[in-house]
């Protein structure tokens, strides 16, 4: 593996442990409105995808388009849940302060939006290791499984694909690395998205703290 100059971390799943609230919240919602699922299936359809590919995969389930009120009472159940409830991925305050101890360049690059981000962030707490450095699906014509997001993330520190390292925990996320030339490590605690994420071309941990073997 080429000398790492860049550690490209996803947000959700990776940073903050926020895909376990959007999934509950958003199979509630769609079950409220006569779409039934679970926050399991979910989570295997949505997770790692760019929130308005979401919210079109939900309206053509729904086969019209869905009331004003679907996303004002998801997107206020989800921030109030954020506020309430998140937290950091376990171990992952440890892994940035040993990657800035290393002067290590770090960024973060997410489907989710900035507004999203900085929420979350600053309410983990992990904001201030990121200040300036924070991409999102926003900033470029396609999101995740593209690889667009990590290469403009590459390119805004001036770091070759080869030299990067990506962190994620979804497919999309996964494909859009390869795809990106970018070695990636698959994060999950779940051996059955495991198996997925390392079918896709990633070296797979079940604890972040790994993530440090790979540097």
């Amino acid at each position: 593996m080429a000398k790492t100059k860049l550690i490209i971390f996803d947000c959700d799943g990776v940073l903050v442990d926020s895909e376990s609230i959007v999934c509950r919240i958003l199979a509630e919602e769609m079950n409220r409105y006569g779409m039934p699922t679970t926050a399991e299936e979910v989570d295997a359809q949505f997770s790692g995808r760019p929130a308005k590919d979401c919210f079109l995969e939900i309206e053509k389930r729904y086969g019209r388009p869905l009331p004003e009120t679907y996303f004002k009472d998801t997107e206020h159940r989800i921030r109030e849940a954020f506020h309430s409830d998140l937290e950091p991925v376990p171990g992952i305050e440890q892994i940035l302060k040993e990657i800035k101890h290393r002067e290590i360049s770090s960024c973060v690059a997410s489907s989710g939006s900035h507004e999203k981000m900085h929420l979350t962030l600053n309410k983990t707490k992990l904001y201030h290791y990121f200040t300036n450095s924070i991409f999102s699906a926003e900033d470029v014509a396609r999101g995740k499984p593209w690889p667009d997001l990590f290469l403009h993330s590459a390119r805004m520190f001036g770091v070759q694909p080869e030299h990067c390292l990506v962190v994620e925990d979804s497919v999309p996320g996964v494909k859009a690395a390869v795809a990106a030339g970018m070695p990636v490590v698959g994060y999950s605690p779940q051996a059955e998205r495991g198996r997925k994420l390392k079918v896709e071309g990633a070296k797979v941990i079940n604890e972040i703290q790994a993530v440090l073997n790979f540097l």
